[in-house]
């Protein structure tokens, strides 16, 4: 059965948006867990705009599954996650003006610095995954840098218009998957995944791992996070 990663940025937007303490990305996560989430997901951002370097801290002491730490690929990141260790960390891009982000790392055009990255926190003990487009050469140069796995960017799955663009944009996703696994990569996949499209890509076996926030915690607003999370629970361990 595929895991699934639960991201608690979008709690921690909303504490912040008060300047508060309330509600607690730390405590949102412990109910994930207690509903079912195989992992849990944050990015710690440059402008520190959600999740704040006390509750990547806090999580680390309190997550009982896995915490996967979304950061940029810069030297600055690289030492706060070599300090806290994080279960793995996910190499994504970051833009300061972007509201989420936007699209995959360009892996096979910055070859030299992402292996300078991905080493240095592998050699610290924390496996890498990288954010990346469903295309065969930034999947090809994850493997050459060294990545222990990608997460498949299914924003343009997500965002289809039309039934034609929906296949291809499906099917880019399976080619990928597999060949991923071809080169023995890990294979996960998010971004822009809710209670909808999850379905379809669940046929993909491929996939080990999906990663959801925004459309989570949504539905929580409205169910409550413990069914907001075993429903997603649900949805994925059912094939199409």
């Amino acid at each position: 059965m595929p895991r699934l990663g639960v991201n608690v940025d979008h709690v921690a937007t909303l504490r912040q948006a008060r300047g508060g303490s309330e509600p607690d990305p730390v405590a949102a996560a412990v109910l994930a867990e207690l509903a079912g989430a195989d992992g849990i997901v944050v990015h710690l951002r440059e402008d520190r705009r959600h999740i704040q370097d006390r509750d990547l801290t806090l999580l680390r002491q309190t997550v009982k599954t896995r915490l996967d730490m979304e950061m940029a690929a810069d030297d600055a990141m690289v030492k706060i996650a070599l300090a806290v260790k994080p279960h793995y960390v996910t190499l994504v891009p970051e833009r300061r003006q972007e509201l989420t982000t936007e699209g995959g790392l360009d892996v096979a055009g910055h070859k030299s610095r992402l292996k300078r990255v991905v080493d240095a926190l592998r050699n610290g003990g924390i496996p890498v995954s990288l954010f990346i487009e469903p295309d065969a050469d930034q999947i090809k140069a994850s493997r050459a840098v060294g990545a222990d796995c990608i997460e498949i960017h299914t924003g343009r799955y997500a965002n289809a218009q039309s039934e034609q663009e929906l296949e291809t944009e499906f099917l880019a996703v399976v080619k990928a998957a597999q060949l991923a696994v071809k080169l023995k990569l890990g294979v996960n996949a998010g971004h822009g995944l809710n209670y909808w499209n999850i379905q379809r890509l669940t046929a993909i076996s491929e996939i080990e791992e999906y990663n959801i926030g925004h459309s989570i915690v949504a539905r929580a607003l409205l169910v409550g996070l413990d069914q907001a999370v075993r429903e997603m629970k649900q949805l994925i361990g059912r094939p199409a």
